[in-house]
């Protein structure tokens, strides 16, 4: 993937946001290609985060274990995406996997080729500084959103930030209903009546105990709903 493209493809939550194809081209001169196959696990939960990827082709599923051993997915990541980065900068352990879901590569950037690529780019050293600032505003927010919402419209809160799109163009969660409460809070029997309520209202399918939303518009009307 060329320069100009990885930086068309950063989003405002992105680390690297504004950099420019000459910083690109730095970036990529201190990293490390990666190719990898699907099903290939390209990082841990539990191990040390000494390196960031930013995947350039394929797709990704990042996911974490409960202490009860059930996985939960956080999101699924396509090209473009920046992937464990907090445990690269805070030198904790990783809190999440990343798993591949096709082939595809990524570029592995290290700890000290990023202190090194921050150090020589100031602007880009304190464009994280705020990036971090905004990432902790929104999460206080999000928790204090959550709390004030009912469990429906908390609910379609949580599938909206879970969908992804398939071949088909509908929108889909690849949650079974338990792990989906227990990534919202919520006890699976109210999942299910939920769901089920949303199912007969054609905002949702329920296909194999997962969820495929058909009305992605009404779902956007009852999460901003105060339930």
């Amino acid at each position: 993937m060329d320069h100009a493209k990885l930086a068309e493809l950063q989003g405002p939550d992105s680390i690297f946001s504004g950099l420019s194809l000459q910083d690109w081209a730095d970036v990529a001169g201190r990293a490390v290609q990666i190719n990898f196959v699907r099903g290939k696990e390209l990082l841990s939960q539990g191990d040390a985060g000494d390196s960031l990827l930013i995947l350039t082709e394929g797709t990704a599923r990042v996911s974490m274990l409960t202490p009860n051993g059930r996985e939960i997915v956080l999101a699924y990541a396509e090209p473009g995406a920046v992937l464990g980065e907090i445990a690269l900068l805070d030198g904790g352990e990783r809190t999440a996997s990343v798993t591949a879901t096709s082939a595809g590569s990524a570029l592995q950037l290290g700890r000290n080729a990023l202190r090194d690529f921050a150090a020589s780019h100031p602007d880009f050293a304190w464009s994280l500084m705020q990036q971090l600032a905004r990432r902790l505003r929104t999460a206080d927010q999000t928790i204090e959103s959550d709390r004030a919402y009912a469990s429906g419209p908390r609910l379609a809160r949580y599938l909206k930030r879970l969908i992804r799109k398939d071949i088909e163009t509908a929108q889909r969660v690849e949650l079974s209903q338990t792990e989906l409460g227990n990534f919202a809070g919520m006890s699976r029997e109210h999942i299910n009546r939920q769901l089920k309520s949303w199912e007969e209202s054609g905002v949702i399918s329920l296909e194999q105990g997962r969820v495929r939303v058909l009305d992605a518009g009404m779902l956007e009307d009852i999460s901003e709903s105060e339930g």
